[in-house]
């Protein structure tokens, strides 16, 4: 399978955009040699790994969701229920309202304990949901790159979307570089005359490249090779950012040979066997 690139952005406004044109305009790029990039395939680990992925993140946003409702309805809530959850942190909150005793909506006191309890119940199911896609991301990674959860300050959230995002087949990319210019992590010069400089890259998959920025923080407050590659990138007149950027590449230059090694045709029939 070819991944194309989309159709030149002059020709199209030429030409229009239909599917049938732009059809013709990916068979024309693939029969010409033009593009010979493979695509990225979904029928392995990384596939279920995302799959799981979109389930948690989606009960992460409904819980959130719910939450925010909860504290909505328990602000007019009456004085004397809301007086009696003052104080609660967010898990005894939930539990405390979801114990609350069932009753008919037969006013607005009663409407609002019906409302709070069930709100409360929700957010607690949404919590074990997501815990246990948490858990089921973890063990798949732990079956197909381990080493990758090994890396300092490395956890399944961040595993899983750089996994993602090199996909079922990585030996597709050519390099680590390859590999940092899709995370949008590889430097652009944008140097001018006795200046050199490089420029944020605003392209590539963003949520790897929030994966990896997660990551240099952690180190930054955690690790101290981190720290002392910060201090003295800083005594060379590099700013925080800067220091940032060169650091989100190091992790994707560190990552991608587990990566590549973890998902390589030869190391996958090996676990399959």
């Amino acid at each position: 399978m070819i991944e194309v690139n989309r159709p030149d952005r002059a020709t199209r406004r030429r030409r229009g955009k239909t599917d049938a044109l732009d059809a013709e305009s990916a068979a024309r790029a693939v029969l010409s040699g033009r593009t010979t990039a493979v695509a990225k395939s979904g029928d392995g680990a990384v596939e279920m790994l995302r799959m799981v992925k979109v389930a948690k993140e989606s009960a992460v946003k409904a819980r959130a969701q719910a939450t925010n409702q909860l504290r909505a309805v328990l602000v007019r809530a009456d004085p004397c229920l809301r007086e009696s959850l003052t104080g609660l942190g967010p898990v005894a909150l939930m539990r405390r309202c979801a114990e609350l005793p069932e009753a008919g909506m037969h006013d607005i006191h009663t409407a609002a304990t019906a409302v709070l309890r069930t709100l409360a119940r929700r957010v607690l199911a949404l919590t074990e949901e997501i815990r246990a896609h948490q858990q089921r991301m973890a063990a798949i990674i732990a079956d197909c790159a381990p080493r990758l959860l090994e890396r300092h300050r490395i956890g399944p959230d961040t595993a899983a979307t750089l996994l993602i995002t090199a996909g079922d087949n990585p030996d597709r990319l050519a390099s680590e570089a390859a590999f940092a210019a899709l995370c949008g992590v590889n430097p652009i010069e944008a140097s001018s005359g006795k200046t050199t400089r490089h420029r944020l890259n605003r392209g590539g998959d963003r949520r790897a490249n929030s994966a990896l920025y997660l990551i240099v923080l952690t180190r930054l407050s955690r690790d101290q090779r981190t720290r002392d590659y910060a201090e003295r990138r800083t005594t060379e007149g590099k700013s925080k950012k800067e220091i940032i950027r060169c650091l989100k590449r190091y992790v994707a230059r560190e990552v991608f040979p587990i990566i590549l090694a973890a998902l390589s045709p030869a190391s996958t029939s090996t676990i399959a066997a």
